[in-house]
């Protein structure tokens, strides 16, 4: 993820996409509350709401590796409650940052942003994959996990590199570049390890997502000319010459991301068809494919990641474009990099945005209203919404005073887009009832009958002329007796698959009385 060092121009406020915004109409009503017109209520709210946890150098979480285990259990439950309690939908975990792992793994050792010592376990042991899954779960939040899949050792790193690590395992796999350490793509051994990585993720944990950001081949280093250090995979290169390998060395390496991508998405649906495979790569695309007037960065140059490929070829169920630049910024504008992006989607998979939300908190901030008008603006695309917030962070410290305008944005919860092209039957409608906590209580307890424990139950209220919405993990909550003076007198409730499929509503037993 590219977070920090970005050096780019900033554009000007939002008049223009204000004006826009009246223009198209957007100024419609929230997500959560649409007029009472009938008897039964629309349809569900949607809308990807993520942020990215990030872990590695100890960005979002755990906030010190000196942490103890209670106070690692309590930053999380915090985190996860911030999200809850916004209107997010989906947090994105990174779980190997560098060939290390943030659970409990035979195949690579405990990430030392635990510990501070890479091998070391937790003390009192616990698995922390496991307990974030739990915890999202029950707060009706999808949990994604992060991999990077090719980088071996950050910058950042500090404790020696244990035993069990790849690099002390197979230095022959593994390339210095920089400050860093790296598995080379091109080694066959490598890319099998971290598919081998990624599946066993996938069998062990409850995952709702496998998630990639935009490190395959790493960002180019410079000497002290400033020249630029090109990638040391000689070894790789010529053994491919030498079996009589055709392609330009630019176009060979990203043969191997690309095989790569496809191989972890085919792999990923064979074990568990219902895990979702995103992607967030830079933000800017090939040079000749661009919108006109965009420059910068190539990342199809210089990364090796032909993004284009994968989204066309439907190599993912969702694409993050981290379009990290300022709505009028003058060569990366987002919103026609959003519609360039889009444009280049043939399988229709939904392309949700990354924004740089944590630039609220820089020492040069973004105003909130670049956050939430980017917001708009993905509001004003056909089909259903979405973006990730880049990163925790910003939400949990409330960078800018960002916690109240995206509340306010969000207006309670929304379910996350169903990903129709994955096998999955829509599940069966729920059974629920409706009673009175106690005779004091300003709330009302709902409970449903579901016949798996991983559904989530979507339920429709009405109050008086306005329907809310609320979503209920495992089927038992609570809803407000009243709202805005208006007592509930009408509910209904479907379930939620894993891939956001929807049951036909049921109506809800009122058995208050």
């Amino acid at each position: 993820m590219v977070h920090q060092g970005l050096k780019r121009r900033f554009g000007a406020p939002l008049l223009a996409l204000l004006a826009l915004m009246v223009l198209a109409g957007c100024l419609r009503p929230t997500p959560g509350t649409l007029p009472a017109i009938s008897d039964t209520p629309p349809p569900a709210p949607r809308e990807f709401r993520a942020a990215w946890v990030a872990t590695v150098a100890n960005i979002d979480w755990p906030s010190s590796s000196k942490l103890s285990t209670e106070a690692q259990k309590a930053e999380a439950r915090a985190l996860v409650q911030r999200a809850r309690e916004l209107g997010l939908n989906t947090l994105i975990l990174q779980v190997r940052p560098a060939a290390d792992a943030l659970y409990a793994s035979a195949l690579e050792p405990w990430s030392e942003v635990l510990t501070g010592t890479q091998g070391k376990p937790p003390e009192p042991f616990y698995d922390p994959l496991s307990f974030w899954i739990e915890e999202a779960h029950r707060a009706g939040l999808e949990l994604h996990a992060w991999f990077n899949p090719y980088r071996a050792r950050h910058s950042t790193g500090r404790s020696p590199l244990a035993p069990s690590h790849l690099a002390s395992q197979h230095p022959e796999l593994v390339r210095t570049y920089g400050d860093q350490l790296w598995l080379d793509p091109a080694e066959p051994a490598a890319a099998e390890h971290v598919l081998a990585v990624i599946l066993d993720v996938v069998r062990r944990y409850e995952v709702d997502g496998v998630h990639f950001d935009d490190y395959f081949y790493p960002y180019p280093v410079k000497d002290a000319a400033g020249l630029k250090v090109d990638f040391p995979d000689e070894s790789p290169w010529q053994g491919y010459l030498a079996r009589g390998g055709t392609l330009a060395r630019a176009d060979w390496r990203r043969e191997q991301v690309d095989r790569f991508v496809e191989r972890v998405y085919r792999e990923v649906h064979r074990v568990k068809p219902q895990v979702r495979v995103g992607v967030s790569p830079f933000g800017l695309g090939r040079p000749d494919r661009r919108p006109p007037g965009v420059a910068g960065f190539s990342q199809y140059d210089e990364l090796y990641a032909h993004a284009e490929r994968w989204l066309e070829q439907g190599w993912l169920d969702y694409f993050v474009p981290q379009l990290y630049w300022r709505t009028e910024a003058p060569e990366q504008p987002f919103g026609p990099l959003l519609d360039g992006w889009r444009a280049q989607n043939p399988m229709g998979r939904p392309v949700w945005p990354g924004l740089f939300t944590s630039r609220l908190g820089a020492a040069e901030p973004w105003p909130v209203s670049e956050i939430t008008g980017q917001i708009q603006l993905t509001r004003l695309r056909p089909g259903n919404p979405g973006h990730a917030h880049f990163s925790m962070v910003a939400l949990k410290k409330d960078y800018g005073g960002i916690a109240g305008p995206l509340a306010e944005l969000y207006d309670g919860p929304a379910l996350v887009p169903a990903a129709a092209w994955l096998p999955g039957a829509v599940p069966a409608a729920p059974t629920v009832r409706l009673r009175r906590a106690s005779a004091t209580a300003p709330t009302l307890r709902v409970e449903g009958t579901q016949s798996q424990s991983n559904l989530l139950l979507a339920v429709w209220a009405r109050y008086g002329r306005s329907w809310r919405f609320f979503t209920l993990p495992g089927g038992v909550g609570e809803l407000p007796a009243s709202f805005q003076g208006s007592p509930l007198d009408r509910a209904f409730a479907s379930s939620v698959s894993r891939t956001g499929l929807e049951s036909p509503p049921s109506l809800v037993t009122d058995a208050r009385n």
